[in-house]
């Protein structure tokens, strides 16, 4: 279903560009009717600056897959993009993406880039069309209801009722706020015992640093250094993992008991029958990380005879940027 980048005469009336806009790259991919992708291209979210350095390193990552593609951007059909934060889809504008540089405002990202790149834009929630994608195309295609757990920057859920989306009023599927210890660590949002404030990459990084400062030996850093990067992305953290790095180890497990716990909860609740685990650390790590966090879920589950499918999200790293495509036709779940 999912080719690599070839050469094409295709005329582009049925082409769309999707965007997936996350804390660390940007993903940007330009795919035909038959959901194949035709370029693709990847370029690193911007550290410093504000909403609008991000909408400018959007438009280059969209122009580069486009050329990839033998494409101009304005004869694409339209362009999706999957963004963090509050979306008002009807006003094209992100909102509190506090995981991008300077986003606490409210920005009209859909006009911006429209201006820019010549084409229509829609705007979606990127854990829920990267879930979405996955019940279209990927590892959701067998199930009726299902829950997306995106761990990665934060830690992202989406839920699927019916093989449709469950927006709730707007914030449903915020798995990473999901309480997991009574008054715990920080969570990045500011409140106390968030999932995400021990499985987030972010919130790993910053503990990390807090134990380094307290004497913890580690080479995560180091290689962080050596590659050039000024955050621990998940390549950083799978390689200190294999290179069986103590403290990467303690943080990874608890992030996976973490997760487990938080899951297992949502599960309690909606009672879904499969769980699609991705983002840039699910993926990254795999079918064996898939595995300890079905069995982190299992002492919580109430019914754990018969525990939800598990399964690595079949898309990879570019399922968020094909679930933005899918926007473009309201394709999506």
């Amino acid at each position: 279903m999912i080719s690599a980048e070839r050469e094409t005469t295709d005329t582009t009336t049925d082409m769309r560009g999707g965007i997936d806009l996350g804390g660390t790259k940007i993903q940007a991919v330009v795919v035909d009717a038959a959901h194949e992708v035709r370029g693709e291209a990847k370029q690193p979210t911007p550290t410093a600056g504000g909403p609008a350095d991000v909408a400018a390193a959007i438009a280059a990552t969209l122009r580069e897959a486009a050329t990839a593609a033998g494409v101009e951007t304005s004869g694409l059909q339209g362009i999706g993009v999957g963004s963090p934060g509050e979306i008002d889809v009807a006003s094209g504008t992100v909102a509190q993406a506090r995981n991008l540089p300077g986003w606490e405002g409210t920005f009209p990202l859909a006009d911006e880039l429209a201006a820019e790149l010549g084409a229509p834009v829609r705007l979606g929630n990127d854990v829920q069309v990267a879930t979405d994608a996955e019940v279209a195309l990927g590892a959701g295609r067998p199930y009726g209801s299902l829950l997306g757990v995106f761990w990665g920057t934060g830690v992202g859920g989406a839920i699927v009722l019916d093989r449709k989306a469950w927006l709730g009023r707007g914030i449903a599927g915020e798995l990473g706020h999901v309480v997991v210890v009574q008054g715990g660590r920080r969570c990045p949002c500011g409140r106390l015992g968030c999932l995400e404030a021990y499985a987030g990459r972010s919130a790993m990084e910053s503990r990390a640093r807090e134990l380094v400062e307290e004497g913890r030996g580690t080479e995560l850093f180091e290689l962080m250094d050596k590659k050039g990067r000024t955050r621990l992305t998940s390549g950083i953290w799978q390689r200190a993992l294999e290179h069986g790095d103590a403290l990467a180890h303690q943080l990874v497990d608890e992030a996976v008991e973490a997760i487990g716990t938080g899951v297992a909860s949502a599960i309690n609740l909606l009672d879904v029958e499969a769980v699609i685990v991705g983002g840039g650390l699910g993926v990254r790590l795999g079918e064996t990380y898939r595995d300890r966090i079905a069995a982190a879920m299992l002492p919580h589950l109430f019914d754990d005879d018969s525990p939800p499918a598990v399964h690595v999200a079949e898309l990879g790293d570019l399922g968020g940027a094909l679930g933005a495509a899918l926007l473009v036709e309201g394709e999506a779940a």
